[in-house]
């Protein structure tokens, strides 16, 4: 079976954490999240996407879901 690219979901959380000037600990504390947690967002190395988590860290970062998820459609996602 041929497999078909269909994009990405791109995590922004890194530049959302510098915007806003908060250190990851305490952002992991807000949220109520394991900092190596946190770190697996920043690097987009999460594989399911947990839609609590994500609100979590969207009201501890007071921002919308579109400001931390970006979907990178198949022609930009080989950069």
């Amino acid at each position: 079976m041929e497999e078909h690219d269909y994009g990405r979901i791109k995590i922004k959380l890194a530049e959302l954490i510098e915007e806003r000037g908060i250190s990851k600990n305490k952002l992991a504390h807000r949220a109520e999240m394991q900092r190596t947690q946190i770190n697996q967002y920043c690097k987009n190395q999460v594989t399911r996407l947990d839609t609590a988590v994500l609100a979590r860290i969207c009201s501890a970062l007071n921002c919308r879901i579109e400001d931390l998820l970006e979907f990178v459609p198949p022609e930009q996602n080989n950069n």
